[in-house]
C-alpha cells in the first residue's frame, strides 16, 4: 500500500476544493457569508477575521453542525491556507456544498487590508 506525505495530502485537498485569494475574500464579504477561523486558539487569540466563527481543525468535525448550517457560504481560513484546506474538504464530505479555503490565509487577509479583530 502506498501512503501519502503530509503535504500531498494537503496538495490533493486544494484540488478538491475552491480556493478564494484574501482580497477576493475580503471584497465579496457578505453577512449572508461566515467566516470560519480553523487556527488554534493562541493565534485566534492574536487577531482574526471581525465576526468569523472559530473551531480550530482538530475540533471541526465534531463542533461544526452545530454552528454552521450546511446552506451557508463558508470562507474557511488558518495561517496559511493549507488547513483550511482541509477543513474545506471534510466539510465538502459532510455536505456542505458552499465552502473555499482562503489560499494565503489570515497573514494574506492582513496584507491585503482586511480588518483585524482581536
Amino acid at each position: 500500500m502506498t501512503h501519502n506525505t503530509g503535504a500531498e495530502l494537503i496538495e490533493q485537498a486544494k484540488a478538491r476544493v475552491k480556493q478564494v485569494a484574501p482580497a477576493d475574500a475580503i471584497s465579496g464579504r457578505t453577512d449572508e457569508t461566515v467566516y470560519l477561523d480553523v487556527r488554534e486558539p493562541n493565534e485566534w487569540n492574536l487577531g482574526h477575521v471581525p465576526g468569523a466563527i472559530h473551531i480550530p481543525r482538530g475540533m471541526l468535525e465534531s463542533k461544526v453542525e452545530e454552528l454552521i448550517p450546511r446552506d451557508k457560504r463558508v470562507v474557511i481560513y488558518c495561517a496559511s491556507g493549507n488547513r483550511s484546506a482541509l477543513a474545506a474538504d471534510t466539510m465538502q464530505q459532510m455536505g456542505y456544498d458552499d465552502v473555499c479555503s482562503m489560499s494565503a490565509g489570515f497573514r494574506g487577509w492582513a496584507d491585503s487590508g482586511g480588518q483585524v479583530e482581536s
